[in-house]
């Protein structure tokens, strides 16, 4: 069995493509809890999984309101 941060690194992958297929700038990535449902894998996988898009640039984290691919246009921070 993978141990949680190589799974969360093939989380990202996955994850990755997503962004780059059928979602564009802006748009909300679905709720960690469908994340995780979809992927058979823990809420903690997918956060850290968010993580690792969010330290590459590729998304924005909103306190509350959900994670966001980011547009390039955008400031890299994170609001949580």
């Amino acid at each position: 069995m993978l141990n949680q941060p190589r799974l969360a690194a093939a989380l990202a992958v996955e994850l990755r493509k997503m962004i780059t297929g059928d979602l564009k700038p802006g748009d909300r990535m679905p709720s960690e809890k469908d994340l995780a449902d979809q992927f058979g894998v823990s809420r903690n996988t997918v956060r850290e999984s968010l993580l690792i898009l969010w330290d590459e640039g590729l998304v924005v984290r909103k306190w509350g309101v959900g994670t966001f691919v980011r547009d390039s246009e955008q400031p890299i921070t994170q609001s949580m």
